[in-house]
């Protein structure tokens, strides 16, 4: 077996048996064949694997090197990405084809800053909302559709495949949705009233006849709505309203966590909430607050 017989059989493996999501398998497999190619520059030939199992520290620190300073240097965060990416290919070499590798393990990636989410307030998130709602360009149906996409997007914390995901089966919406995350885990999410209406309006204005199984959210021809239409949509709303570019819908399901907190929810139910593996991912949101608390205070204090 060669190296990119390896990288292909790994590849299998995440996306049948890790259940990765198709972007994943993509980023993963692009950065290990750019990691394969250079260590066969470097050898002269194609690898075996046991080559692979020769790959020293010292090689790995090398590729990282040339991917920081080369014609399209990386972030630290692309660079520990990257890392990731073969730290997950010797493993699945050792675990399943036998080729150990333990210098790999050594080999530390670049310090990253963790970036803190940016939500929109309160007031602009309901102003979108709005603004998606009444948008005289479109359809009655089409504007009802994004309303009721940014609103559970807010109200449910979704991320924009969750609820793109959702089919025609589960509205209309009860007291509680169970959603597909990501790895194909399911959680359940408690919905709001104003969430239940704006999916209802939309779906009675809806002019296609669709299946149970079919996508719940439409493009203007009858086809699934895709991602990228969710994001020329926030493009197009926050430029209407004078928003930063922060404001993309993954920022209204920051903003539902960073409002839960603000209101006094604690961190485990948010957790459970938007489906975070680590409670560390959702302890980020601890800082977006604390920033708003001082922000509110230098505003409101007397001797700030």
């Amino acid at each position: 077996m060669t190296a990119a017989d390896a990288l292909a059989a790994w590849l299998e493996h995440l996306a049948h048996e890790r259940r990765a999501s198709p972007r994943t398998v993509e980023a993963y497999g692009d950065g290990v064949r750019r990691y394969l190619d250079f260590l066969q520059q470097h050898h002269g030939g194609a690898l075996s694997l046991a080559d692979l199992g020769a790959v020293s520290a010292g090689d790995v620190r090398a590729f990282l090197a040339f991917r920081r300073q080369g014609p399209r240097p990386l972030s630290p965060r692309s660079l520990s990405q990257a890392l990731s990416a073969i730290r997950s290919f010797h493993g699945f070499l050792d675990r399943r084809l036998g080729v150990p590798n333990a210098g790999v393990q050594l080999v530390k990636g670049p310090r990253v800053k963790p970036s803190m989410p940016r939500p929109v307030t309160e007031d602009q998130a309901r102003g979108l909302i709005q603004e998606a709602d009444a948008d005289a360009d479109l359809e009655p149906w089409e504007a009802a559709r994004d309303a009721a996409l940014l609103t559970l997007l807010y109200g449910c914390g979704l991320r924009i495949s969750e609820a793109l995901s959702l089919k025609r089966r589960d509205a209309p919406l009860g007291p509680s949705l169970r959603v597909l995350g990501k790895g194909s885990k399911v959680r359940v999410t408690p919905v709001l009233p104003q969430v239940a209406e704006a999916v209802a309006a939309y779906v009675a204005e809806l002019p296609f006849a669709l299946e149970p199984d079919e996508p719940l959210f439409r493009a203007r021809r009858g086809g699934p709505y895709p991602a990228r239409r969710a994001q020329e949509l926030m493009q197009r709303l926050r430029g209407r309203l004078g928003l930063p570019a922060s404001a993309t819908p993954h920022a209204l399901r920051h903003s539902f966590a960073t409002h839960l907190l603000g209101a006094g929810a604690d961190l485990r139910s948010i957790q459970e909430l938007l489906g975070h593996a680590s409670l560390a991912t959702t302890q980020r949101y601890t800082g977006v607050d604390a920033a708003g608390l001082l922000a509110a205070y230098a505003r409101a204090h007397p001797r700030a």
